[in-house]
């Protein structure tokens, strides 16, 4: 037998608890912008991700110990050498505001989910992700957020997933783990979490559908 967040005795759920991963799962960037530039500076597309996304320059930020202006200039440094110092400040800017967009399908998924168990947010992310969601019109999806910038940890230390877990108020085992990077995966199931390695949206709705269809 399990408690929900409402305090009422429960039995039979296969989970008690959703955490959620954000960016490749809920929220999606569109780097075109970021590509064309590459192109016209005659490097290949990804150049620019490869260095921004090296743990070394983007690690401090999702730590909270950088700021985005900062790790722009730690990309611009990055790409010295192969392209003048303006474009690669430029790319770095470009990267830095890349426009995203929301899944309806998994957005839509999570709330369901949201009606029986809490939901929580646990994402690497700058300090911006919460006004980013705002922007999304997501401030209500989920029960809590746990931001790698806010709370200096970041995935996949089993500290920050168990962090999400304490937020949501249930046992480690009794958690489904989303995320779409198979490190952060394999680290939630060595905490006893289910784990579900997203790739499509079907793959959370498998996962959800023995809570949804479950009748309490």
């Amino acid at each position: 037998m399990t408690v929900s967040r409402t305090g009422e005795a429960t039995s039979g759920r296969p989970f008690d608890a959703v955490l959620c991963d954000v960016d490749n799962v809920i929220r999606f960037f569109d780097p075109s912008e970021v590509y064309a530039l590459e192109r016209a500076a005659g490097l290949a597309e990804g150049t620019t991700m490869k260095v921004a996304f090296a743990p070394e320059t983007d690690l401090p930020l999702l730590l909270g110990r950088v700021t985005v202006e900062e790790w722009v200039a730690a990309i611009a440094r990055g790409l010295t050498g192969l392209v003048p110092g303006p474009t690669a400040r430029e790319l770095g800017a470009a990267l830095a505001r890349t426009p995203f967009r929301a899944d309806e399908q998994v957005v839509s998924l999570l709330r369901r989910a949201r009606a029986h168990v809490p939901l929580v947010l646990v994402s690497n992310a700058t300090v911006a992700l919460e006004a980013d969601l705002a922007s999304l019109g997501l401030t209500d999806l989920a029960d809590d957020v746990v931001n790698s910038a806010r709370v200096g940890l970041a995935k996949p230390d089993p500290r920050i997933l168990e962090l999400a877990a304490a937020r949501a108020g249930v046992p480690a085992d009794r958690c489904l783990f989303v995320d779409d990077t198979l490190e952060n995966v394999e680290a939630a199931a060595a905490l006893g979490m289910r784990p579900v390695h997203f790739t499509e949206p079907a793959d959370l709705d498998r996962a959800l559908k023995p809570l949804l269809d479950h009748q309490v």
